[in-house]
């Protein structure tokens, strides 16, 4: 509605007797004893100007305002009684209209109509570009508002900043937000998930389901697609497709007045939630604590509400498909992570839970480092994103001993079973042999002299026997002993020296060793149980678990998966393998990683070729390796002090200096 409008003259004369060709009423005349400022001025008021002899005077002295005024009134250049021209030193850019001294009334109140009209526009321009400007606020606000619901990646969050903006956008004292659960062979149905309410802050629901139907709002929204705006729910007209449940507002002393249902719905069509807001506010910081600040402050939802929220609930309803999609294919790449390592662990049973083992200490030390870190990683910090890919880069760090030969990764001792089976029949074959050997002494004996005389000789025979059957029991055990990858080398040489010129005959008189070349060589392994080319094709696992990782479409965020997992087993001496890298060439992640699997391993009670360590002994050793250039002191100092391996098991450990 334009208001009634004004005019301003600075001499009586000037205001009292224009003849503006409508009632007197229509407009407003105020003298004014100077040119006003723009802060005295109703601008959305149109406002003409009279510029007479006093205010033609304060022209001259203020040009400045005469220009800001000229942008915002009409002014109208009144002309002395005989003049019939504006004076010479009269902007004439300011003015509107020009009125001789002696100008007919007739010709006055043209000239004064078009200042009015031209006041008009003023003001219409002026609201124009107030619109503009706030319809390209609007929209920058609803330009960031889409960039910060793109970006989260927490669905709760997500929603909790949609009912937020929605009821900024609105003024609106409460939002609610449903989402839609589609099930095979079943019907859909809606599921609250979040509410807000600024005059019941305290409010908590738990989630409930509601039929898409049209036995509330938001399941007629859901059913329909259709927006809905109700001045009064509680006024519903008779026969309304719809109805409203006033539980909550019984419960909990609240009063719904205004309400305004949307569907959460992609550019596709499809509806994936509705958003609910209630009561739109005159002051968006008023309580509404009865029905009677309800009736004062509660507002119906407008043109320009409706318009605002339904562009937020385009680009929620966007991000909410896209973040329900994502959590899908999260829980989907879950699925497959799981079952690789449970496709690890078949293969590889001494190592049950080892990877997700590793990957729980080795999350619990970078999150660690933000506490307990020293030297360059004092305050370090990862990310939601940066854990998770070291997550996955734990749990996968073995993948590639699926293609490692079954009877390497399961290898506990130096010989395998089967090996060690043959050996044993040969020592047994040469105890045969041993028997065999006096029984065939004695019969000679006995042949060529009968019983008489020869009971010394028989005895000479029995103790052959028994120093032979003795001296194979010991090399027996030397074998077992050795075979063992807690032996001792130094300890086995001399009897694995004596093994290589031990031979028997069998019955057919064929002379056998008791321990082959090859079989030396392992039962000689100084460390562990592999042979040269047995650890080969063990370490080979970790580059086949970097080939298998990098044919992974990983997202920006994981690409660093398969380098993490492809250096653990580097050390920064470059004693590592299989790239025999130093110092920084390890990223952080991998550095990390290795000291979790080691403490892993040295702890495990499930491997069959060694006991579990203690802790204390196991933090000793992850010392030494630091003190010898192997691992990273700081990670390791940090692993320590905050006694990460607390996450499975609280017992407590030695730290560094002990």
């Amino acid at each position: 509605m334009v208001s009634r409008p004004l005019v301003l003259a600075g001499t009586a004369d000037g205001a009292r007797e224009f003849p503006f060709g409508r009632r007197r009423g229509d407009v407003e005349a105020r003298l004014v004893p100077r040119l006003p400022d723009l802060d005295e001025l109703d601008l959305d008021r149109p406002t003409v100007v009279l510029l007479d002899r006093g205010l033609m005077r304060s022209v001259a002295d203020a040009p400045e305002r005469a220009e800001r005024l000229a942008r915002v009134a009409a002014l109208v250049a009144c002309g002395a009684p005989g003049e019939d021209e504006p004076a010479a030193d009269l902007p004439l850019h300011l003015v509107c209209a020009f009125v001789p001294g002696d100008a007919s009334e007739r010709t006055t109140a043209l000239a004064l109509q078009g200042a009015v009209r031209h006041a008009l526009a003023l003001c219409a321009e002026r609201a124009a570009r107030a619109e503009e400007a706030r319809r390209r606020a609007e929209l920058a606000e609803l330009t960031d508002v889409g960039a910060a619901l793109a970006t989260q990646h927490d669905l709760l969050a997500l929603l909790e900043l949609i009912l937020t903006q929605a009821r900024r956008f609105t003024n609106g004292d409460a939002a609610s937000l449903y989402l839609l659960e589609r099930a095979d062979g079943a019907e859909s149905r809606l599921r609250f998930k979040l509410s807000q309410n600024f005059s019941r802050p305290a409010l908590a629901l738990g989630e409930f389901t509601l039929p898409v139907d049209h036995s509330s709002l938001a399941g007629y929204v859901a059913s329909t697609g259709e927006v809905v705006a109700v001045p009064d729910v509680y006024r519903l007209a008779d026969g309304s497709a719809f109805t409203q449940n006033r539980t909550f507002d019984e419960r909990f002393g609240y009063r719904t007045r205004s309400v305004l249902v949307l569907p959460l719905q992609t550019h596709q069509g499809t509806v994936v939630g509705v958003l609910q807001l209630i009561n739109r506010k005159r002051d968006p910081h008023a309580l509404l604590g009865n029905a009677d600040d309800v009736a004062r402050e509660v507002l119906p939802f407008d043109r320009r509400s409706i318009e605002l929220v339904s562009a937020l609930a385009a680009q929620a309803a966007v991000a909410i498909e896209n973040r329900i999609l994502s959590d899908s294919i999260e829980r989907l790449f879950e699925s497959f992570v799981s079952a690789a390592v449970t496709a690890i662990e078949t293969r590889d049973p001494c190592t049950f839970g080892h990877s997700e083992r590793v990957a729980t200490l080795a999350v619990g030390l970078a999150e660690a480092l933000e506490r307990h870190g020293t030297g360059p990683y004092a305050g370090t910090r990862f990310s939601r994103m940066q854990l998770r890919e070291l997550r996955y880069a734990a749990l996968l760090h073995d993948f590639g001993k699926v293609s490692v030969p079954e009877e390497v990764l399961g290898k506990a001792t130096k010989l395998y079973p089967a090996d060690l089976e043959r050996v044993g029949y040969r020592f047994a074959l040469a105890r045969q042999a041993a028997l065999l050997e006096f029984e065939r002494g004695r019969a000679d004996l006995l042949a060529a002299h009968g019983s008489a005389g020869t009971s010394d000789a028989i005895a000479r025979l029995e103790h052959a026997r028994e120093r032979r059957l003795g001296t194979l029991e010991k090399l027996r055990l030397a074998v077992e002993a050795a075979n063992e990858p807690t032996a001792q080398p130094t300890a086995m040489t001399e009897p694995l020296a004596a093994l290589e010129l031990e031979r028997f005959v069998d019955a057919d008189g064929r002379e056998h060793r008791l321990v082959t070349d090859a079989e030396l060589a392992l039962l000689r392994i100084e460390r562990g149980t592999f042979s040269a080319g047995e650890r080969a094709a063990f370490q080979a696992h970790v580059a086949h678990t970097q080939r298998f990782l990098s044919v992974i479409p990983w997202t920006p965020e994981l690409r660093s998966v398969p380098e993490i997992a492809y250096a653990h087993h580097e050390k920064l001496n470059g004693v590592g393998y299989p790239r025999g890298l130093r110092g920084d060439a390890i990223p952080l992640q991998a550095r990390i990683l290795t000291i979790a699997d080691i403490y892993d391993a040295l702890t495990a009670t499930d491997r069959v070729y060694k006991k579990a360590m203690p802790h204390e002994q196991a933090a000793r050793i992850l010392c030494a390796e630091a003190a010898a250039g192997e691992l990273d002191a700081d990670l390791v100092h940090a692993f320590v002090e905050a006694r990460v391996w607390a996450v499975a098991e609280p017992t407590p450990v030695l730290t560094c200096g002990s």
